[in-house]
């Protein structure tokens, strides 16, 4: 009980009040990651635990949450405390409760995504690197998206699947990929959106009253393209979430294909996390966008 202990205390001296004697419910294990209810039957908290040398990942989550909360757009969980405790890093969240989601918790979600998205910067990336899924996130500022997303996003995810059996087969179809990047930008400049920068279906709910919230998040500045294309790619959003982000700020009319580009970082990343199973998938979009180019 040593590691639970620690939290225990850290949850105590970051509320102002005492908390022990918690019982724990798992809820949920990535192998990454492990997630619990904890109890002293008169508060309740969320916590996501790992490693102890996943602290620098914790860290980065932390600092996106807080950096959409800032902002006070969308509605991201409120950190309690985070940190090291013994063999563990952590993140204490306060609990909230989720329902279905609704048409109408979507189309808010959609609305307030947009209003986001209009919060912007000077510049794309991030004031340093950060995480999507276990791999690193690089975010070197750029003023040209184009070589932002090639330099920062496909060209890291194709070195990691390069150093593999599997991926060494993308490796010349990827380089023509990221030498034709820019036809898909003929006529399209974006501006530098706040992004979310990890949207599937995981990673939002709805509250008991139907408001929604977001979670895990791998923030930047980028193409809000990005996100929607994300939202896209495992589904789980609905016609109602895309008619009222539409509504709020329409999208270009390239977004279609360029689409394709962006969910190819995902499922790279996919490729490189999780194995083999995601190579034909990556095999698929590259040649597709290169038909696209021809």
């Amino acid at each position: 009980m040593k590691n639970w202990d620690c939290i225990f205390d850290a949850i105590s001296k970051a509320t102002g009040t005492k908390f022990s004697g918690a019982h724990v419910t798992p809820i949920g294990n990535d192998k990454v990651s492990d997630t619990q209810i904890i109890s002293d039957g008169r508060e309740e908290y969320f916590i996501k635990r790992a490693a102890a040398d996943a602290l620098q990942r914790l860290a980065a989550e932390v600092e996106g949450l807080e950096a959409l909360r800032k902002v006070k757009v969308l509605t991201v969980p409120r950190v309690i405390v985070s940190g090291l405790a013994g063999t563990w890093s952590y993140i204490v969240l306060e609990r909230l409760r989720f329902a279905p989601a609704t048409d109408h918790s979507a189309a808010q979600l959609g609305l307030q995504l947009a209003c986001q998205h209009r919060i912007t910067d000077e510049t794309f990336g991030w004031d340093h690197d950060n995480f999507i899924g276990r791999n690193t996130q690089l975010n070197r500022r750029r003023t040209d998206w184009v070589r932002f997303w090639c330099d920062c996003r496909l060209r890291p995810q194709l070195d990691l699947a390069a150093a593999t059996a599997s991926g060494k087969v993308l490796a010349k179809s990827g380089e023509r990929l990221l030498e034709s990047c820019d036809a898909f930008f003929n006529g399209y400049r974006p501006t530098p959106s706040l992004l979310h920068g990890d949207l599937w279906a995981g990673n939002w709910g709805a509250l008991a009253d139907g408001s929604p919230v977001v979670f895990d998040p791998a923030v930047y500045f980028g193409d809000r393209e990005a996100d929607l294309a994300m939202t896209e790619l495992f589904g789980g959003f609905g016609p109602t979430f895309y008619s009222a982000y539409s509504d709020a700020w329409p999208l270009d009319a390239g977004y279609g294909t360029r689409r394709n580009l962006y969910n190819l970082y995902h499922v790279l990343n996919h490729l490189n996390l999780f194995g083999a199973s995601y190579l034909p998938q990556s095999e698929q979009l590259i040649l597709r966008l290169l038909a696209e180019v021809r």
